[in-house]
């Protein structure tokens, strides 16, 4: 049910209006199943896409124009597919009244993280009196075919006891955890199995929602996404990806790493296939070299053993439970959790930015991960978002600059991504958004 104030705010094709907006999200979700992983061919290849809104008495019609053939039965609108463009709408509408009227009297800190309550609670993702059962996981959309089954067989393993899944709602590692947990939730006879997808708008064209999705989410940035994750997640698994999963990585480093956080449980597994190994031992690697052996000990490495990654889980969340109930904590959203602000800002991913960064290991190991995880986020920017690739292609690639050690890491993290083709699904024709320069002046494009 939408005002006629807020139909026209949807059709505004204006700077300032929604239309290009809901276009781009209408389209990712309609695109369903797309083996395309860059916004920019998504929306060339449906150019001629038109999504109208018109108003109704009885509420609102969403005319589609030339849309994917793939989202029809019989010229039927799938049903999980009519359910995410609920989504979409419901998402872009609230994120525009929400920041204008929420939260104007707290701090920055807690004005997001209020923000991200809001949304969430809005879109009916937060199950008050539920034992905290929802396990996030991250992962790569361009992981290969042997990784994706292993990431069926966690999700599986989770599923058999009962927990539920939150991913970033895209294909590959995102998607493979749900199909497996979904298997499993059908043997156990569980009602009203949870398949939590949160995107947002920048990357769901990249990475359009898994058809396993029944809570699509969309945040308004980056940043309230990933604060999305920690929040209504109660324990992370983290399955082989390339920059984009390393971010996410960094970003719960950084707040796993404040000393604020130190006595609340929150397990943190990496995980991957017998053959995988050298994925994580290059992140952990990494780890080691940039942010010391202190936040090696902020997450534990199984490999090759769904099994004992969900016994691991499922032991872990009985922690987490305990601790709730001890600390009078919510079980649907972790409030106590501290985030730092470096964390919440919105990261633009411009030249200037991403050549300012402060990629030096003379300041705190929290405050080196959150700028770690900023240049991450350009480079998955520049890889698949139209705006970091318009940028790239008007500049030239982004430009890191910072203290000789941490680039050296740096670099051999982000070559070690380009040998194991985890930058793109399309790794044959990748060509790097990124330049390293040295003190020196020697220079390095991965």
């Amino acid at each position: 049910m939408l005002s006629p104030h807020e139909v026209a705010k949807l059709q505004d094709k204006s700077q300032g209006g929604l239309y290009r907006l809901l276009r781009q999200c209408a389209l990712a979700v309609l695109n369903c199943g797309s083996e395309l992983d860059s916004t920019r061919t998504v929306l060339e290849r449906y150019r001629n896409f038109d999504i109208q809104i018109t108003q109704k008495h009885r509420g609102v019609q969403l005319n589609l124009i030339n849309a994917p053939s793939s989202a029809f039965v019989d010229g039927e609108l799938i049903q999980g597919i009519r359910e995410h463009l609920f989504s979409v709408v419901r998402d872009l509408l609230y994120v525009e009244d929400e920041f204008s009227v929420c939260c104007d009297d707290l701090e920055p800190s807690a004005m997001a993280t209020n923000i991200v309550f809001h949304l969430l609670r809005h879109a009916d993702a937060l199950h008050p009196h539920v034992k905290p059962n929802l396990m996030v996981c991250w992962g790569g959309h361009s992981i290969n075919r042997h990784e994706y089954e292993y990431t069926k067989k966690v999700g599986y393993e989770l599923g058999l006891r009962g927990l539920n899944i939150c991913t970033g709602c895209g294909p590959g590692a995102m998607k493979g955890p749900m199909k497996g947990a979904a298997i499993a939730h059908a043997k156990q006879r569980i009602p009203a199995a949870r398949y939590v997808g949160i995107s947002e708008p920048g990357i769901i064209a990249a990475e359009s929602p898994n058809p396993i999705v029944n809570e699509l989410i969309i945040m308004p940035d980056i940043e309230k996404r990933l604060e999305a994750f920690v929040r209504l997640g109660h324990g992370i698994v983290v399955f082989p990806g390339g920059v984009g999963t390393a971010e996410e990585i960094l970003y719960m480093l950084g707040i796993l790493l404040r000393e604020e956080n130190g006595k609340i449980p929150f397990p943190f597994i990496f995980t991957g296939p017998e053959g995988s190994e050298e994925y994580f031992e290059t992140v952990d690697r990494f780890i080691a070299e940039t942010l010391g052996e202190r936040a090696r000990n902020m997450y534990e490495i199984i490999v090759g053993d769904p099994h004992g990654v969900a016994v691991r889980a499922k032991e872990a969340l009985k922690d987490v439970t305990a601790h709730r109930r001890a600390t009078g904590e919510a079980f649907h959203y972790n409030w106590q959790l501290h985030i730092p602000p470096a964390l919440q800002q919105t990261f633009e991913p411009t030249h200037a930015n991403m050549a300012g960064l402060n990629l030096s290991r003379n300041q705190p190991d929290y405050e080196l991960a959150a700028q770690l995880r900023c240049a991450l986020s350009g480079i998955v920017a520049g890889n698949v978002k139209e705006p970091g690739i318009q940028a790239i292609e008007q500049f030239g690639p982004f430009e890191l600059h910072g203290e000789e050690s941490v680039m050296e890491s740096l670099d051999r993290l982000l070559s070690s991504f380009v040998d194991q083709r985890r930058m793109k699904i399309n790794h044959e024709d990748y060509k790097p958004c990124f330049r390293l320069a040295r003190p020196k002046g020697e220079q390095t494009g991965t």
